[in-house]
């Protein structure tokens, strides 16, 4: 299976919850997903509201021929700065998450030892107006192997479905 092939198959899995972005995508992406939720609970009457909630996640799909170290460092560095850059934190804010998902036909050992140590977060206010986590998770598509960071492992379910 080609990388084009998994991502449209990766993508209907992602159809239901987020809203996908095709055109007018960030550089070097192939397309983005977009999820808001907002909660809020209040006491007998909406004005008297008790707490409010909002999450965001922003995830970047990736297709490569070759993944090599210096690439997979390019959309690290991408990925996280353009999910950090529409961060808007504030006191209902709970958490904005960057997710990067790499296809690619080939991913060096190198690229791969790099992408399984990524380790990036950031608080706003010491956690008082939230937080943002990062995860990674890239997949040869000729061989199947995954490789992710710690807080990619979570993704793995949804590779499942690619074949």
């Amino acid at each position: 299976m080609s990388a084009a092939e998994a991502l449209e198959t990766l993508l209907k899995s992602y159809r239901r919850y987020y809203n996908i972005i095709r055109e007018n995508v960030t550089e070097p992406f192939a397309a983005e997903a977009v999820f808001h939720s907002h909660n809020e609970q209040y006491f007998l009457v909406k004005s008297a509201t008790l707490s409010e909630a909002d999450s965001h996640e922003y995830v970047f799909f990736a297709t490569e021929e070759k993944l090599d170290l210096e690439r997979a460092r390019k959309l690290d560095e991408t990925a996280w700065e353009t999910g950090m850059s529409r961060v808007k934190p504030h006191n209902s804010h709970r958490n904005s998450d960057v997710v990067l998902v790499i296809l690619a036909e080939e991913i060096t050992p190198e690229a791969r030892e790099y992408l399984s140590k990524l380790k990036r977060s950031k608080s706003y206010r010491f956690s008082l107006q939230g937080w943002s986590n990062y995860s990674v998770i890239a997949m040869e598509t000729s061989t199947g192997q995954l490789s992710y960071n710690r807080r990619g492992r979570d993704l793995k379910k949804l590779f499942r479905n690619i074949k």
